[in-house]
């Protein structure tokens, strides 16, 4: 069985997998998988761009997202007379000819990767490029473009080393999808540590983060610019304790919560003893 693999780390948002599928499906006929795709509105790879954080400490996330090849696929119970099938190779197909009129298997879709084509009253998403794989390709357009390995697609046992560090786009679904993804953003949270009478930041500080709910900590220092980052960490209540020779120890714990949102704290000053 096939499955893609994306690693978020690796995408750097350049949308050449985005681009080679218009190019492969946009005015081509790939029946008896794809009807042509419209030339807007539809992105069978979508890539996902957000956002993260506050001015300075800001960081932009890249998430490709294609149709999901569940497993436990939505679209196929909602599907009528065969409309949606999975091949051997596991990639869910919607056969043109008979999902015509069938709005309900966009609809039926949790990851919003299902379009419904106006003109032609289908719906249309990602085929995996199954036209190509039986043409002899080892990979769909999208994992051929990407220069980064961001993109990979193959049998379950090639990936087998690597298969309990995936995680699905959107567990709760419950669909088991077949695109897994290593590196999903968690939450991160940064700041600077400064002698604002001396105006100048402090480079090597300690800064230790606490979970409130769990007691677990991370420590790491400040960086050539005062800077300090907590990356990957859970959404949670936090404490900072930071220290630095010379100095009087500050412990902050009001308003730091990354429950909601990544989190900038600014400037922490610390006062020399």
């Amino acid at each position: 069985m096939k499955t893609f693999i994306i690693d978020i780390d690796r995408c750097i948002g350049c949308r050449s997998c985005q681009l080679v599928c218009k190019d492969e499906h946009c005015d081509n006929d790939w029946m008896p998988y794809a009807a042509p795709q419209p030339d807007t509105g539809q992105f069978w790879m979508n890539v996902k761009e957000k956002e993260r954080g506050q001015t300075p400490k800001v960081r932009v996330t890249y998430t490709p997202v294609p149709c999901q090849h569940c497993e436990d696929a939505p679209c196929m119970k909602a599907a009528k007379d065969g409309a949606v099938y999975r091949r051997d190779d596991g990639l869910v197909i919607i056969d043109p000819a008979k999902a015509k009129d069938q709005r309900a298997i966009m609809e039926a879709c949790p990851y919003g990767v299902v379009y419904w084509n106006e003109a032609l009253s289908i719906p249309q998403k990602c085929t995996g490029c199954a036209h190509l794989l039986d043409d002899g390709w080892k990979v769909p357009r999208c994992v051929d473009a990407c220069a980064h390995d961001a993109l990979r697609f193959g049998d379950e046992e090639d990936f087998a080393d690597i298969l309990d560090q995936c995680e699905e786009l959107k567990p709760q679904a419950g669909t088991r999808p077949r695109v897994r993804y290593l590196n999903l953003p968690k939450r991160f949270l940064a700041g600077e540590v400064a002698d604002l009478e001396a105006e100048e930041v402090l480079i090597g500080a300690k800064v230790v983060l606490t979970n409130l709910e769990t007691g677990e900590q991370l420590t790491t220092e400040t960086d050539e610019f005062g800077d300090f980052w907590f990356k990957q960490i859970a959404a949670a209540d936090y404490a900072l304790d930071v220290t630095y020779d010379g100095y009087l120890p500050r412990h902050v714990e009001d308003f730091i919560s990354t429950k909601e949102k990544d989190l900038n704290v600014d400037t922490i000053a610390l006062y020399r003893a």
